[in-house]
């Protein structure tokens, strides 16, 4: 399925960079930030939502605050081509995959896996190579993040230091 770039201007760039900040900003803290009433911001909210410039807006969850203590990605090598919708379907039933691509290079696929422990991780990793197309998979632990502050490493919102970074819908 291809997108095409829909248009936006400076003014939705700043919508966009105030709420990529801050997902919680409502729309008066944004229009005052950027010279725009508040109706102005959420029309042209609803417009980037509508041409599928803004997909969704989404909680930041600390993984070791739910549990999930260790952390690894997966190289997946699969027999003959595989095609990325079964992958999809695989990686849909196994809820500790955090993130999952086809690549480019030797690997099929590369899994971002998160687990409780190293026994947890080990179990998710057997799921993984039980199905039929899976002919080796090759595992790095992850040691340590050095972009704290990134997504991978379930970075919380700027403005919330207590927890989840929960936003509208």
């Amino acid at each position: 399925m291809t997108h095409k770039a829909a248009p936006f201007d400076e003014l939705d760039r700043k919508i966009i960079a105030a709420l990529t900040d801050n997902g919680r900003a409502s729309f008066a803290e944004i229009g005052g930030a950027i010279g725009l009433s508040a109706t102005a911001v959420k029309r042209r909210v609803d417009r980037l939502r509508e041409n599928d410039v803004i997909t969704g807006f989404s909680a930041t969850v600390r993984p070791s605050a739910l549990g999930w203590l260790t952390e690894a990605y997966v190289e997946v090598y699969c027999d003959s081509a595989a095609p990325p919708r079964r992958l999809a379907e695989v990686v849909r039933n196994h809820p500790e995959i955090a993130a999952a691509m086809t690549v480019t290079g030797g690997a099929d696929a590369l899994l971002h896996v998160r687990a409780n422990d190293v026994e947890h991780f080990e179990e998710v990793l057997e799921r993984i190579r039980a199905e039929p197309f899976i002919r080796k998979t090759i595992s790095y632990m992850v040691l340590s993040h050095l972009l704290p502050d990134s997504p991978e490493a379930g970075a919380r919102g700027p403005l919330d230091q207590g927890g989840a970074d929960i936003v509208r819908k």
